[in-house]
């Protein structure tokens, strides 16, 4: 007798299963997933913080619309809130839905499930501009207090100025004050714009 309730009738549930070490086992997720009616089951041996999932991104090819993606539990699927979200709006866009059986609330086949992950995109939007804001905050405070961002320059002010001295007094040729100094031309051109003469 199936345990799926009625509304689930016509669906496909299409499993996933994840460890991250070659030390552990399927089993578990394995029966888990069969007795939550899934006609098969995509499973991968790997981190949860690679980025290169190949069964993950092999069952996201897969999915057909009113597929339901069944996951035992969320951090099987994803590493983080982010990562959620961005697997969910692929799932959605194939037509399909995700549910986690350790996680009912979990369900984006159902009204509830759908607003829930909706606040969690707005959290992890809100999150993100907070972010933003700060780091913005950080760069005025800094410089404000005379940091300097950006690339380290590749010329010190006494190179700068030892290049000022071959040239003008020196009469050195500005390409072989660039050679002896290791930049190229350009490189030296602009130091001697930027820093003033003293």
């Amino acid at each position: 007798m199936s345990h799926q309730p009625d509304s689930d009738a016509g669906r496909v549930f299409i499993g996933y299963a994840r460890v991250s070490t070659r030390g552990q086992n399927l089993d578990q997720q394995r029966a888990a997933l069969g007795g939550a009616g899934c006609i098969r089951v995509f499973e991968e041996k790997a981190s949860g913080a690679k980025r290169d999932r190949p069964a993950l991104a092999q069952m996201l090819d897969h999915l057909r619309p009113g597929d339901v993606v069944t996951i035992t539990r969320l951090d099987r699927l994803a590493r983080s809130t982010a990562d959620l979200l961005d697997i969910a709006k692929h799932i959605d866009a194939a037509g399909a839905g995700l549910r986690s059986l350790a996680e009912p609330w979990a369900d984006t086949t159902t009204p509830a499930g759908r607003m829930i992950l909706t606040v969690f995109a707005g959290i992890a939007d809100f999150e993100r501009s907070l972010i933003v804001e700060r780091t913005s905050a950080g760069r005025s405070a800094a410089k404000a207090r005379g940091v300097r961002f950006g690339p380290a320059p590749t010329l010190s002010a006494e190179q700068i100025a030892y290049a000022r001295q071959l040239i003008h007094e020196d009469k050195k040729p500005v390409a072989a004050v660039a050679r002896l100094l290791g930049v190229h031309r350009a490189t030296l051109y602009r130091a001697l714009d930027t820093v003033p003469a003293k």
